[in-house]
């Protein structure tokens, strides 16, 4: 046993949690991307000897310290912007954190009860397969928190290039399967050394080659864009009198921008019904098309067929259109509990809200002469399932409110989420928030401007729509699926074999 291992056996349920902790520093803000494989291959060396048991609470303090460090802004969204107790605040924060390590224990689990205990299917196959499993799990059950992904920490690294083909999950496994190499370089004997090398070679080779190809085509147009953001703080927004404040802010930031081809506000920019301010929408909506300019923007609406409540997106192209949010937040767009309990956090005056999902088929929207993807807020986080608009579509379109998250790491992170959404689908992105961080996105995922956060301002540009499909957007998660799990079951069969 060497040094390495010998230290990561004995000391490995204590030096979980600070791995964990430090891989969060592999995330925007901070994105010292390289972390993301070097913990990664950490927490095999931790896994490595140890039992099924003693696995699962390792996998778990890993996650639980990167959750913690990396998610750590829920409690201020939820406390200090959304004034729920604090006991709630923590709850959330928490049993999110204890949901997201409970993933890596049951992996840790099966890797320490049905995986090899040594060799190259273990550390380039099974860890490797297992994780992205995992992690593609963790998206979408239980409505799923695909956030965090180790893809979003390689923008700035040849293995983006994975992302056009197999998506961010694609990129998590590249990162995992160098981690697998660090592991194999650092326990192996020779030949697997060798072995690990060329794969760790190829596996960036290849991201590299991807990362130069261009997947789509662009149209030859340009299309000159604007992008509001009027930084009313959360603790303000709903504020009486605020209302005729904010209207006129948004009217005044905009008048000067008319006849940009499209101008777009952000999440829900008037804090009110879009029924209750129809007179304004429509004086906005002819002076911009006066000037020939296409207003988009998030708003808040009152379905006139169903009754239902909607957070939306409208634009006003060749006809007024909606797009309705189809993955909603849960506990804060929607509290998925039963009746009785709504009726007691009313009673409580704990503070809560239901929106109805959109439909999961809906038309992009016509704006500019272009077809937008739109997305609103939280849900471009599901990348899978923005590719069949982005399919149809000629841009992208987010519009969000990340004003609930302050002066902290998620506006980064969820900055750089979409710009994931860009690089997997190779279309340029409008991205229009309230306070931060409102950016212009190019089709390869790269910032081409953006707006200071907290200061209201107007971000314009011109952005060049384009058309085709990536490989990812064709094929969506099914190739790297199959390729994760060919590779953990042929470890778990060969483990089986020797058994």
């Amino acid at each position: 046993m060497g040094p390495l291992l010998a230290v990561a056996t004995r000391y490995g349920r204590w030096l979980a949690l600070p791995l964990g902790v430090l891989e969060a520093c592999a995330f925007a803000p901070f994105s010292l991307h390289w972390l993301a494989p070097l913990c990664t291959a950490a927490l095999f060396l931790v896994w490595q000897d140890a039992d099924a048991r003693e696995a699962a609470l390792r996998g778990f303090l890993f996650t639980a310290g990167t959750f913690l460090a990396g998610t750590y802004w829920i409690y201020h969204s939820v406390h200090l912007i959304g004034q729920a107790p604090v006991w709630i605040a923590l709850f959330l924060m928490l049993g999110l954190v204890s949901i997201m390590g409970a993933y890596a224990a049951l992996l840790g689990y099966v890797a320490g009860r049905f995986v090899p205990v040594r060799g190259l299917l273990r550390w380039l196959l099974a860890l490797p397969g297992g994780l992205v499993i995992m992690e593609w799990v963790r998206g979408w059950f239980l409505s799923g928190f695909p956030w965090l992904s180790l893809g979003y920490s390689q923008l700035a690294t040849p293995l983006r290039g994975f992302a056009p083909l197999l998506g961010v999950y694609g990129v998590s496994l590249a990162v995992a399967v160098t981690a697998g190499a660090l592991t194999a370089l650092a326990l192996g004997e020779r030949r697997e050394r060798w072995i690990a090398l060329g794969v760790a070679v190829g596996v960036w080779a290849t991201g590299a080659a991807a990362a130069r190809t261009e997947w789509t085509q662009p149209t030859g147009r340009e299309v000159s864009v604007a992008l509001v953001q009027g930084a009313v703080p959360q603790s303000m927004k709903w504020q009486p009198g605020q209302l005729e404040r904010t209207m006129a802010l948004y009217a005044g930031m905009t008048r000067p921008y008319l006849g940009t081809s499209i101008i777009v506000w952000p999440e829900s920019a008037i804090p009110t019904l879009e029924s209750d301010i129809r007179g304004y929408l429509d004086g906005e909506r002819a002076a911009a098309a006066a000037r020939g300019s296409s207003l988009v923007m998030g708003l808040v609406r009152r379905d006139p067929a169903s009754g239902d409540y909607y957070n939306g997106i409208a634009a006003w192209g060749p006809a007024e259109q909606w797009y309705y949010k189809r993955r909603l937040v849960p506990f804060g767009e929607f509290f998925p509990v039963p009746a009785r309990v709504r009726e007691w956090m009313r009673l409580m005056n704990l503070p809560y809200s239901d929106f109805a999902s959109g439909p999961a088929e809906q038309a992009p929207l016509e704006a500019g002469g272009e077809r937008l993807a739109p997305t609103v807020c939280y849900e471009d986080a599901y990348g899978a399932e923005q590719v069949g608009l982005a399919a149809r579509s000629t841009l992208l379109v987010n519009v969000s409110n990340d004003a609930w998250f302050g002066d902290s790491t998620a506006p980064h992170q969820h900055l750089d989420i979409s710009r994931m959404r860009s690089l997997e689908t190779g279309r340029p992105m409008l991205r229009a928030t309230n306070d931060g961080v409102t950016a212009l996105i190019r089709y390869d995922g790269s910032l081409a401007a953006s707006l200071p956060q907290f200061r209201p301002g107007v971000l314009t540009g011109v952005v060049r729509p384009r058309t085709g499909a990536t490989p990812y957007v064709r094929m969506g998660n099914v190739p790297l699926l199959a390729l994760a799990w060919l590779g953990l079951l042929a470890a778990l069969s060969r483990r089986g074999r020797t058994a």
